[in-house]
């Protein structure tokens, strides 16, 4: 896919910069007050970075943010459409909102996000919700100014869910949520098309930044004392596919941790299909790189993987997984897990749980599956009913909780450094996180929120708890 031209660049930045002050002089007059602006994510930590860069734009107009739609003078709700249930509650949420902008007639409502990047959604919003004022899809977020200023001067109502412009527009602000940990997407959309995923429909197909932009962001983060950086995509490690400057992800990480600076590095998410030995080499010796790789298996069933068109099978998953252990011992992994795809039967399911067993994964994010409209799996026969796979849902939960006590146990009596995230369970508690993916509760200071620790595990009940040793 061709890119928008550096000049191009930076007309579109400089013309949404300027909308952006017409925007905050209009509202300069409109109130007597800071205008309020309420940012609800739904969905991943790519949504939550979009959201990220959509904040900073509010901020360039003049918004200051509260915690309330009550509150707030704009509400931007950004949405997931991976899941019926995150369509649903987004559903009601806005539905929700008809009566206080019916108060306050004034108040902008927002939709934007892969649920709104689908033209059914985007049909139904228009007929049945008549309050939202600006709807659009994953490609236009970046022309945020430009359609609030067209809205508040009298326009239309906005509903953009073209997909005619999926370059990567670089040269915009980030209003980050959080002042040590930050999101660096490095690549949107995804080419894989598995059965069950409306992904590729709502983020378009894969296109990669360019290496020099990735590594000024994070050098500028470094900068400003951010201590760990996660590199985003749908996934990652398909970064630089057919780019000509000739950087694959494993290269990628290798001149990341090449900066200067005390911080690490995290990534997701990964594709089997796309986790090559030099990925697990560059893991292996980046010092930076965190020893945690979450490589999403779906399911152990040979069968039901070709159904899902997820180009790898269980023994092949297997494999990497051995090989990423003898070169990465500490290597800690995580996935994701679909229960009840349709056509699965029991048999199926007993696969994937002796995959779990076998792997031994630190933890699993697992869903019953969630019929997408518009994907093949959507029109493939489903007899299994959902208190069966209800069923089986639960005793894969159990079956990982127990995987998961082994693993946190094993880790009693380790010394571990560790970087302190947020305030833990108990006052005078801190939460921190090892090198691969455990939570570690130890008694300090919120002052040493953003901070590296070294820590001797104690014990667990629930949550692992630990002592600092030495900073």
């Amino acid at each position: 896919m061709s890119s928008i031209s550096d000049i191009d660049f930076k007309d579109i930045v400089g013309q949404q910069y300027a909308f952006a002050e017409r925007v905050k002089q209009l509202l300069k007059q409109r109130y007597n007050k800071t205008p309020l602006a309420f940012v609800h994510t739904y969905g991943c930590q790519q949504n939550v970075s979009d959201s990220e860069h959509m904040k900073a734009l509010l901020v360039l107009m003049g918004f200051k943010f509260c915690n309330t739609a009550e509150q707030a003078d704009l509400v931007l709700y950004n949405t997931c459409a991976v899941r019926e249930h995150a369509e649903d509650r987004v559903f009601g949420n806005v539905g929700a909102l008809k009566k206080l902008k019916k108060a306050k007639r004034e108040m902008l409502i927002i939709l934007c996000g892969c649920m709104t990047q689908q033209q059914s959604v985007a049909d139904k919003i228009k007929k049945s919700y008549p309050y939202v004022d600006i709807l659009f899809g994953t490609h236009k977020r970046y022309r945020l100014p430009e359609y609030i200023y067209k809205r508040i001067t009298g326009g239309r109502r906005i509903i953009d869910t073209s997909s005619n412009d999926q370059s990567v527009v670089e040269g915009f602000p980030v209003e980050r949520d959080k002042k040590f940990s930050a999101w660096v997407p490095i690549m949107q959309g995804c080419n894989n098309f598995c059965t069950y995923c409306i992904v590729p429909y709502v983020r378009g197909r894969e296109i990669s930044r360019q290496p020099e932009e990735i590594l000024k962001e994070i050098k500028e983060l470094i900068s400003q004392g951010y201590k760990e950086i996660t590199l985003l995509g749908q996934n990652v490690n398909s970064y630089g596919k057919g780019a000509q400057h000739g950087i694959d992800f494993a290269k990628l990480l290798r001149l990341i941790n090449g900066l200067e600076g005390d911080f690490r590095i995290r990534f997701m998410t990964s594709h089997p299909k796309d986790c090559t030995v030099q990925l697990l080499d560059a893991v292996r010796d980046c010092e930076k790189v965190c020893k945690h790789i979450h490589l999403p298996v779906q399911c152990g069933s040979d069968r039901i993987l070709k159904l899902m068109n997820r180009h790898y099978t269980k023994e092949e998953y297997l494999k990497l997984i051995r090989i990423a252990r003898e070169k990465i011992p500490d290597v800690e992994f995580t996935s994701d897990i679909i229960v009840g795809f349709p056509g699965e039967q029991y048999e199926d399911f007993l696969q994937t749980k002796q995959l779990i067993e076998e792997v031994g994964f630190y933890s699993l994010f697992t869903f019953i599956f969630s019929k997408r409209d518009k994907t093949p799996a959507a029109d493939m026969d489903d007899p299994v009913d959902k208190k069966e796979k209800s069923k089986w849902f639960t005793e894969l939960l159990r079956t990982q909780e127990q995987i998961s006590l082994k693993i946190n146990q094993s880790l009693i009596g380790k010394t571990c450094r560790v970087f302190c995230e947020d305030v833990g369970r108990k006052a005078g508690y801190i939460a921190g996180r090892t090198n691969g993916y455990a939570v570690v509760d130890f008694i300090g200071d919120e002052s040493d929120i953003g901070r590296f620790k070294t820590v001797k595990i104690t014990g667990f009940d629930g949550v692992l708890t630990g002592e600092i040793i030495k900073d």
